[in-house]
This record gives structure tokens, C-alpha cells and sequence, in this order.
């Protein structure tokens, strides 16, 4: 699911724990997360006409540590 970047910071319980340049990498720990029962959302910064900029990923403020614990053994 996208939320846009509004959404996000009115909701400050929504934390940033991984960002990248290649869309695939955000599905893929989208996929992971999931599997973890780790609820995720993306939103992509990356500009359009001149191609720079970030896909993100965000989690409930409660799951941050165990995001990034599974990121990181993700190796991506």
C-alpha cells in the first residue's frame, strides 16, 4: 500500500527505517515485513521527469527496532 507523504506526517506514529533508489528493494522488504506480520507503506520521492530521488519505507512507530533488525538481516 502507498500513503502519501501528507498522511505520513500527520500520523506521527509512521517511522522511515529504510530508503533506496531501486523500487524492487522497497517490494521485496515490503514482502518480508509482511511476513513478519510488520505492517509497511512506501512513497515514492523519486522525481519523475529527471529520475532522482528515494522510494521509502515506513512502520508503525512500535515496530521500528524490529523493522530495521529485519532489514538488516535482509542484506539489501
Amino acid at each position: 500500500m502507498i500513503l502519501s507523504a501528507m498522511n505520513i506526517n500527520e500520523n506521527n506514529s509512521w517511522q522511515e527505517v529504510y530508503s533506496t533508489e531501486q523500487e524492487y528493494k522497497i517490494e521485496i522488504l515490503k514482502a518480508i515485513l509482511n511476513e513478519s506480520d510488520i505492517k509497511s507503506y512506501s512513497i515514492n520521492k523519486k522525481d519523475s521527469q529527471y529520475l532522482f530521488g528515494l522510494f521509502e519505507l515506513y512502520v508503525q512507530g512500535d515496530e521500528v527496532m524490529r523493522a530495521k533488525l529485519i532489514i538488516e538481516k535482509s542484506d539489501l
